[in-house]
């Protein structure tokens, strides 16, 4: 079983939904840049990042060249990385819509 890193990314994004919350996590990053923006978890944001460099990166722990182990290292590092990064998308949506909610300003007037 060889698969290329592309590949199996590919299919742990697919697998995982990453791809139908890729346009949330691009507002996310959007949103942390802003002053009064969303503050994520570090670790929930840094530590994809940097697995998803690990896997599209030609240093290895483990070396592609060895049978199965090769790709099971990027595989694991891949569960780990995506769950962490869509349930950050999914709190974001949640302050999302909590900050929408914020912003209504519902004007009243007492009558007696």
């Amino acid at each position: 079983m060889k698969l290329s890193k592309i590949q199996l990314a590919k299919e742990a994004f697919k697998h995982k939904g990453l791809v139908q919350k890729l346009p949330v996590i691009l507002r996310m990053i959007k949103s942390t840049m802003k002053k009064n923006g969303y503050k994520p978890e570090i670790k929930n944001v840094i530590l994809p990042g940097l697995m998803l460099l690990y896997v599209f990166s030609p240093i290895d722990l483990i070396p592609e060249w060895i049978p199965v182990i090769g790709v099971l290292d990027d595989l694991a590092v891949l569960a780990l990385a995506i769950p962490m990064l869509t349930s950050e998308a999914e709190r974001f949506v949640a302050w999302e819509a909590k900050k929408r909610q914020d912003n209504k300003i519902i004007e009243a007037e007492i009558v007696d």
